[in-house]
C-alpha cells in the first residue's frame, strides 16, 4: 500500500524485479535512482497504471520497490506490519 493505492504484494515483487534489472545498464546512460519510473516498460503490471499518471510516480515506485526488498519478511512489506522483530 502507498496512500490511497494497494496493490498485490507479488505485483510489488514483479515491480522491483523490473525496477532492479534497470540497474544493470551502462551507468553512464542510467538516470538518478530517485527520478527513475516504469512507467515506459512493457512488462509493469496494469495495477500500476494508474500511478504513472501522478507527478510523483518515481517516488511512488521506489517506496513500493524497497518494501518489496529481500531483507524484509512478506509481512513487514505491508504498511500495516507492527513489525517482525
Amino acid at each position: 500500500q502507498d496512500g490511497d493505492f494497494k496493490f498485490p504484494l507479488e505485483s510489488v515483487k514483479k515491480l522491483k524485479e523490473l525496477m532492479d534489472g534497470n540497474r544493470h545498464i551502462n551507468p553512464r546512460m542510467m538516470v538518478p535512482k530517485g527520478s527513475y519510473s516504469p512507467c515506459q516498460e512493457k512488462r509493469l503490471p496494469e495495477e500500476f497504471r494508474p500511478v504513472c499518471k501522478r507527478e510523483d510516480a518515481p517516488m511512488i515506485f521506489r517506496r513500493l520497490s524497497l518494501a518489496a526488498g529481500d531483507d524484509l519478511c512478506e509481512i513487514c512489506a505491508n504498511a500495516a506490519c507492527a513489525g517482525c522483530f
